[in-house]
């Protein structure tokens, strides 16, 4: 199996088989990425994912093999010629084809022929040897078979099931939906006026082979609303005659017979049943690209800057309602809360300012969050008033309502209501997202593209495993962190964080990795998988909060004791380290590979790889739609990537798109070539239609 997996992706057998043979010893994913490079030629956590994918698919197909050839032999029809090709399968369309003959169905008009008696006229027609082909049907006229046409016709209905059994005339075909397939949608007639979001598609039709995932997706979901029709098809005059090649040998009588009984083995059986598997396989496309971009952009989001351990004040912007005000310590937590009122005259603003200055002085505040939704940039210029001299964020609250009215914020603030918790959540959120934004349904986040379609059990699976290597590859600090940042550690999971946070609370705090071995139901394989991504900082063994493995710790001791030195004066010294003779401790144990991580990992021991957060500045007296003109540049940040473009927050409550052809002086076939999550951009307006709630923007025109 591993030869097969190698072959497809283009691997290394043996680093493939390694592979395999970690996922059997229970090894995770982060954990065979990061501590077993050696044993895999180290291969990074896309192509072992990939091989993890490509593993459950060849299992399933084998399963599918074996049930087919029981359920063939079960009924008496297996042949040693038949089980030859079904072993010398590779691919699931071939097994169905060799299949088809043999399932359970419904009676079909070919069932009634062959009942009729007509299946040897059938073989005489297809033979195509005879031009009296009515005086063979004569012979046929009995029972329910009234005339010669009737036996035709029944032996013709024969010769189409046989056509549509051909594994060999399935696959031709299927070569030909897929090099020459057409998509093709049209409105559903008396839908016009209540369809005009679907309006480019009212008269659509693409290569199969070229319809990006976004545009399958949107005649998908008008398809499923009730306002299109959708086919996909091969020129069926073209395919009608590579048919006629391929079954009518002669223009004999029979000949022209067989023709007829191949024209309606195409329009009723084949056509429809091989429009049918490519719109499963065109929407399972789509689907998984869909998946790939919102799994994407969740990484970036989950990796973009934190602005790390300070005393912050968040406000929560609102109108009618006031501002929710919060002051967290350095570590997060709720120091106090309130309410400003901006938009109530000027008693009410001077009554803020008051508010504002007073929390700011009390608690020593040294940044300010305030959330990005309706109000923001209005509450961003009051505060910018105050010149309180401290950096003032705008943060992105997308699921910040749907984590305030969760189990998890409950559980936090069972005393706060969902208003205050929603504004915690946004000063956490600045100062580390990955840590907060894990305690939201990736789903609520709102980066993705058309995620409410795809298959929820499918996403939910991609995004846990993004959310994972996110978290495995930043690495967790035991004492701080949640048990919802924990669940997510390699080898861990819901149940051993809830222990962990337990056990923590009962010793007052790790002081080493070892005693997450007293943690109930942590064992072995758990500690193994784990505490290389489990850190500690100020504890008993310096290289705990390191990304350096335990099972490594004797070979650092090792180098520590050549250069002279004790642990702490080795870690971060880059000038020792690369003295160190790294070819001494290359081992079974420990490889190449694994000495130069070490050694890497010494120089900077723990290093956060995100980025540091910095403020962004928005266009000043630009805060709606209304404010923007075209030719305006602006700067702004990217809040979503799709397959067609990439949105930008220009400040004014409605992000606008960059269309792909816009990104960039150059071709290019996705976004993320060119642009991230969180990046800062100068854009040109290029068209407001406030009506319709868009804004097309241009960075290649930006200068």
């Amino acid at each position: 199996m591993h030869n097969e997996i190698a072959n497809k992706l283009g691997l290394n057998p043996n680093a493939v088989k390694m592979v395999m043979t970690l996922f059997d010893e229970g090894c995770t994913i982060p954990f065979i990425a990061r501590y077993r490079k050696d044993r895999t030629g180290g291969l990074d956590e896309v192509a072992i994912e990939n091989i993890q994918q490509q593993l459950k698919e060849l299992q399933e197909f084998y399963k599918r093999q074996a049930y087919i050839i029981e359920t063939i032999e079960e009924a008496g029809k297996m042949t040693t010629a038949l089980k030859a090709r079904i072993m010398e399968a590779r691919d699931i369309q071939t097994l169905e084809d060799l299949y088809l003959p043999y399932k359970q169905r419904k009676k079909t008009k070919a069932d009634m022929a062959r009942e009729a008696g007509l299946e040897p006229l059938a073989k005489v027609l297809f033979a195509q040897q005879d031009n009296n082909i009515e005086s063979q049907a004569h012979r046929f006229v009995k029972g329910n078979v009234k005339s010669i046409e009737d036996a035709l016709q029944g032996a013709r209905d024969i010769i189409a099931e046989w056509l549509n059994e051909n594994a060999e005339l399935r696959n031709r075909l299927r070569e030909r939906f897929s090099k020459h397939g057409m998509l093709s949608a049209k409105l559903v007639k008396s839908k016009e006026a209540d369809a005009q979001k679907y309006k480019d598609y009212f008269q659509y039709s693409e290569r199969l082979d070229r319809a990006p995932s976004h545009r399958v997706m949107a005649v998908f979901r008008g398809v499923d609303e009730g306002y299109l029709r959708f086919g996909i098809e091969p020129d069926e005059e073209i395919t009608l005659e590579f048919l006629r090649r391929f079954v009518v040998r002669n223009n004999s009588g029979a000949g022209q017979q067989v023709w007829i009984a191949a024209q309606d083995a195409y329009k009723r059986l084949l056509q429809p049943s091989l429009e049918s598997e490519f719109k499963k396989l065109l929407w399972e496309k789509a689907e998984q690209q869909a998946i790939n971009v919102f799994a994407e952009n969740l990484k970036q989001l989950l990796l973009s800057a934190p602005l790390g351990a300070k005393r912050i004040l968040a406000i929560d912007p609102g109108i009618r309602t006031g501002c929710k005000v919060v002051c967290l310590d350095a570590q997060g937590k709720l120091l106090t809360t309130s309410v400003i009122f901006l938009h109530q005259g000027n008693e009410s603003i001077e009554k803020a300012r008051n508010i504002i200055q007073g929390l700011f002085e009390k608690y020593k505040i040294e940044t300010i969050a305030i959330g990005d939704g309706t109000a923001g940039r209005e509450t961003e210029s009051f505060i910018k008033s105050l010149s309180l001299g401290v950096p003032i964020f705008m943060v992105n609250e997308d699921g910040a309502s749907v984590y305030s009215a969760s189990e998890v914020a409950r559980e936090e603030f069972p005393e706060q209501d969902v208003t205050v918790r929603g504004t915690v959540s946004i000063g956490r959120r600045l100062m580390d997202p990955l840590a907060e934004l894990v305690k939201i349904d990736p789903k609520a986040i709102g980066v993705g593209q058309y995620q409410h379609d795809v298959n929820a059990v499918k996403l939910k699976a991609k995004l846990d495993q993004t959310v994972a290597s996110c978290v495995n590859h930043v690495g967790v600090n035991l004492n701080t962190a949640s048990r919802h940042l924990l669940a997510y550690v390699s080898g861990l999971g819901p149940v051993l964080a809830q222990n962990i946070v337990e056990h923590r609370a009962a010793i007052g705090g790790f002081t080493n990795r070892s005693q997450l071995k007293d943690v109930p139901r942590l064992g072995s394989k758990a500690f193994e998988q784990s505490a290389g991504f489990l850190r500690i900082t100020g504890g008993d063994n310096p290289l705990d909060a390191s990304g350096v493995h335990p099972e490594n710790y004797s070979v650092v001791k090792s180098m520590a004791k050549e250069v002279g030195l004790g642990l702490k004066e080795l870690i971060g010294n880059s000038k020792a380290l690369d003295t160190i003779n790294s070819k001494a401790y290359i081992s079974d144990a420990t490889g190449e590979l694994s000495i130069r991580d070490i050694l890497n990992e010494l120089k900077k021991p723990g290093l956060d790889p995100r980025q540091e957060a910095v403020a962004f500045q928005y266009a000043e007296g630009i805060y709606k739609m209304e404010d923007l003109r075209t030719g305006m540049v602006v700067p702004g940040i990217i809040s979503n990537i799709t397959q067609f473009g990439a949105f930008v927050d220009i400040g004014v409550k409605q992000d606008g798109l960059v269309h792909i052809s816009h990104i960039a002086n150059k071709f290019i076939k996705d976004p993320n070539e060119v642009v991230k999550l969180q990046q800062r951009v100068m854009v040109k307006v290029l068209e407001v239609d406030i009506a319709r709630k868009r804004i097309m923007l241009s960075m290649k025109e930006a200068g």
